[in-house]
């Protein structure tokens, strides 16, 4: 009788189809042995918790029996004496004692940073080492002979000199005994890894260990040096010269070997939102200086400065940071994670690592000059600081070294020009360029870069070069880009070493809106944000590095597209029949224009025939015809405390909603009594644009929170009877989608179109779901959005006030056309209307000129044949006429 077998089910792994060994607490994902390899390279998740499998279930561990005493098992830790020790063991009665399990969770806990480094970085970037020490095994002896040839055509009287120099010694003998070296190192490392992971059967063993062996020492560099040596040597010699030709043979060490970061590292096609962090205590973020990978120290313009962790937690209060309006980079941190920052009596302090102690690490410099920047080299181990005189434009950058003597000053370039005005923010590049952040005038500024010597190199001044910059918070990363943030734009500007712009990293972030402070994680490769007007740190993602075990997707370059940054999601076309009937006019054909009186501008227009529009400014509403006439004038319902941007919507029976005063949204019906709508709920969130939507006969609202230290908006959807049916506030990340919403309207698609006071035009779908964002063209470009609407195509038109124009987009956010561009009839065009009825655009410029234009018109085939039929649904049909 055959005995019943049992059936066991392997775990398998997340990833592929191995066998599962290893599991990550971070992100609760089983991993065999090669995608656990993949995981923890990966800068994505290089600081997870991976853990081996048997950990997740918590399991019993082994018990120890003390040698001494075969009746004593060892359950507790002696943490006077560093051992684990039998239960009740008098030698250790007046010690402090922990449990052998709680002791061993803090030793591990210690031992986690370095098992990080040994998993995403030794074990990652030694191998490749090796590359370099086999190259040398084929080619040392092949460069030396070449050497050697050269040398014996000098002169034959050298020949004995560099057979026994060269012939003689054996190259390969050192290049493999320095293989032999970085495979036992490799070797070492990985047995240490192994047995942190199986420690957690055997933490008795694991503590032991530590006592006896310690933490291995994990060394930067192994000391490798390259072999082949260079022979400098003159190409002629002749009998006279011999001695002098002979002196000119130079032997050259090519020194430590190391692997140059560009190929180990690349850029991704987009940066991606790793986190985002909600930071208190401040109330903005101007300056961040990246401490570890969790922990960063974050200020605002007020004089606070926090040490806050992932979680947003405040871990330490620094209350005497110097505050100045153009100031920004007041703070770093040095190689010892010691904090060094600039104090209100302009002295340059430093904070330990345990925040216990504040010492001076710089008097205050002579007035006139005041520091107004500081960055720590970590390469050189100097301090930079960025000072300015307070009685002249010209300022300079001092370098300090460890002991605070000044080394250098940086003032003036090699034909006696002042090199900076106000430097805001300094850093260092890899290659020892020194950038600033210099701030000129009114709106206008430049990064400035010289040499290590402090050669002058070059000045960014925006993209295209000249169109103006004002830069911020800059950094520099691995990879030796520039990255800076433009107060313009909105933008995060990615430029090479060499200045030349590469793309727009950052365009409007969500959440963050005005990127004004960056700081870099050396080590995890990752770009903290932040905005000086917002409570709220998001860190990105944009550099990966080269592994061909991780798939990445297909469309990855390593220079990213400026278009990238407009995430596209494709919704449901118009129906094509209405393609087919309807062409855009080019250019637009001026119907009539007219002046406004009653009004002193034209902020906002709501069409409600085609000779009758409500226009208004801050403070008064009008009903004007096309010749200009007031046709009513009611008093008292807008305030200017709304901006006077998009205050009012006509609904499908010409009735107006508006904005009133008490911030209720109340109807004005065609025999002019007004009525409440929608009442104010939430006292904490002020309605500033509406728009009635004609597809769906509902109501959008935009809301902007009144809380100065939030500074976010919203979108409420209201059905007829004033009750609220949807909210639209955040994007699929969490991130918040508006500033400050100050134009809104809806497409025929469904799409709800906001003009954000922060430089661009969000669209998201009928559900919510975030489209896209238009910042200009080019994208990044700066856009400064007021009146928007949509036309019969699904176009999407926007007063930009940067430019005076009047923008043409498609549905998807992609720019078609300058419908109206700058001109001295219409000035500045503030607001937009458009007709269904006759495909007109109404244009309210800033001198209370309205401009009627016809935008669309039917094909010419069709002429007198058909005209166009809307429907609730947002659907056109023709009809013959």
């Amino acid at each position: 009788m055959e005995e019943p077998s049992i059936q066991y089910r392997v775990q398998k792994c997340s990833k592929c189809s191995e066998d599962c060994e290893n599991v990550c607490d971070s992100c609760q994902c089983d991993l065999c042995p090669h995608c656990k390899e993949n995981h923890v390279h990966d800068l994505k998740t290089m600081d997870h918790n991976v853990v081996i499998y048997q950990e997740k279930f918590n399991h019993n561990p082994e018990q120890v029996i003390y040698l001494s005493d075969p009746n004593s098992i060892l359950g507790m830790f002696c943490e006077t004496c560093d051992l684990p020790i039998c239960y009740n063991c008098p030698k250790h009665k007046q010690h402090r004692q922990l449990e052998v399990r709680t002791a061993y969770k803090r030793k591990r806990q210690q031992h986690r940073r370095t098992i990080i480094f040994i998993r995403s970085e030794a074990l990652f970037y030694r191998p490749a080492l090796l590359i370099g020490i086999k190259a040398d095994v084929q080619i040392c002896h092949e460069k030396i002979c070449n050497y050697q040839s050269q040398m014996l055509t000098i002169g034959n009287s050298l020949k004995d000199l560099i057979d026994n120099e060269l012939c003689f010694f054996d190259f390969k003998h050192r290049c493999m005994k320095q293989k032999r070296k970085i495979n036992k190192y490799l070797y070492n490392i990985q047995i240490y890894e192994h047995k942190y992971e199986q420690s957690a059967a055997k933490p008795v063993e694991f503590l032991l260990s530590t006592k006896t062996k310690g933490f291995p020492q994990i060394k930067d560099s192994l000391n490798l040096k390259h072999h082949t040596k260079l022979f400098l040597i003159s190409e002629t010699l002749d009998y006279d010269d011999f001695m002098e030709s002979l002196s000119k043979i130079q032997i050259t060490e090519k020194g430590q070997r190391r692997i140059e970061n560009e190929r180990l590292l690349k850029l991704m096609s987009t940066a991606e939102l790793h986190q985002s962090v909600k930071v208190t205590g401040i109330t903005g973020c101007r300056h961040i200086s990246c401490v570890t990978s969790d922990r960063v120290w974050v200020s605002d313009a007020e004089n606070n400065l926090v040490l806050i962790n992932t979680a947003g937690d405040i871990l330490h209060h620094v209350r005497d940071l110097y505050n100045d309006f153009f100031s920004g980079g007041l703070h770093t941190v040095n190689n010892d994670n010691e904090l060094i920052y600039i104090s209100m009596g302009y002295k340059i302090m430093k904070l330990s690592k345990d925040m216990k102690i504040t010492s001076t690490y710089l008097e205050a410099t002579d007035t006139p000059w005041i520091p107004q920047c500081v960055y720590w080299s970590r390469s050189t181990r100097d301090l930079l600081v960025g000072i300015w005189r307070m009685d002249s434009i010209p300022a300079k950058v001092t370098r300090y070294n460890q002991t605070g003597q000044l080394t250098e000053t940086l003032e003036q370039d090699n034909t006696g020009r002042e090199l900076y005005s106000y430097p805001g923010y300094i850093t260092e590049n890899i290659n020892g360029d020194v950038i600033v952040s210099d701030y000129k005038t009114l709106g206008l500024g430049s990064v400035v870069v010289t040499s290590r010597e402090g050669i002058y190199r070059f000045s960014y001044e925006g993209h295209p070069s000249g169109s103006g910059l004002m830069p911020w918070a800059i950094c520099a990363d691995a990879l030796s880009h520039i990255l800076v943030c433009d107060e313009n734009t909105h933008t995060v500007h990615l430029i090479d070493r060499d200045g030349r712009f590469l793309s727009y990293l950052l365009i409007r972030p969500q959440g963050v809106f005005t990127p004004r402070s960056l700081g870099y994680d050396v080590t995890t490769q990752r770009l903290w944000v932040g905005s000086d007007i917002r409570q709220r740190v998001c860190v990105y993602r944009y550099i990966t590095r080269k592994i061909t075990q991780i798939d990445q997707p297909k469309a990855e370059t390593n220079v990213m597209d400026p278009e990238s940054e407009i995430q596209i999601t494709e919704t449901e076309t118009l129906p094509v029949r209405n393609e087919c009937l309807l062409k855009i006019v080019s250019p637009p054909e001026l119907q009539q224009s007219f002046t406004v009186t009653g009004v002193n501008n034209c902020h906002q227009i709501s069409c409600v025939t085609p000779d009758r529009v409500w226009v208004s400014d801050e403070h008064n509403l009008i009903l004007a015809n096309t010749r200009g006439d007031i046709l009513q004038f009611p008093k008292d319902l807008i305030s200017g405390e709304h901006g006077g941007h998009g205050v009012h919507t006509v609904n499908s029976e010409s009735e107006l909603f508006l904005i009133a005063k008490d911030s209720t949204i109340k109807k004005l019906s065609l025999d002019y009594k007004t009525t409440t709508l929608i009442k104010r709920i939430d006292s904490n969130w002020s309605p500033k644009c509406l728009y009635w939507s004609q597809h769906t006969r509902e109501l959008l609202v935009g809301f902007y929170s009144i809380n100065p230290s939030i500074r976010t908006g919203k979108v409420t959807r209201f059905n007829q009877n004033g009750k609220p049916t949807k909210t639209i506030q955040y994007d699929n990340t969490g991130q918040e989608l508006y500033s400050n919403p100050k134009y809104i309207t809806g497409n025929n698609n469904g799409d709800v179109v906001v003009a954000d006071s922060y430089s661009a035009v969000v669209v998201t779908d009928y559900e919510g779901r975030y489209r896209f964002s238009y910042t200009g063209c080019p994208s990044g470009s700066g856009l400064q959005p007021w009146g928007v609407c949509t036309d019969a195509l699904s176009h999407i038109l926007v007063c930009d006030v940067k430019t005076h124009t009047v923008q043409m987009l498609d549905c998807n956010g992609q720019f078609l056309s300058h419908l109206l561009t700058k001109s001295k009839e219409i000035g500045i065009p503030h607001s937009l209307g458009y007709d269904i009825n006759t495909y007109c655009l109404w244009v309210g410029s800033s001198d209370k000129k309205v401009f009627v234009y016809k935008i669309i018109n039917l094909q010419n085939n069709l002429q007198g044949e058909y005209t166009l039929c809307h429907f609730e649904n947002g659907v056109s049909s023709s009809r013959p006429t």
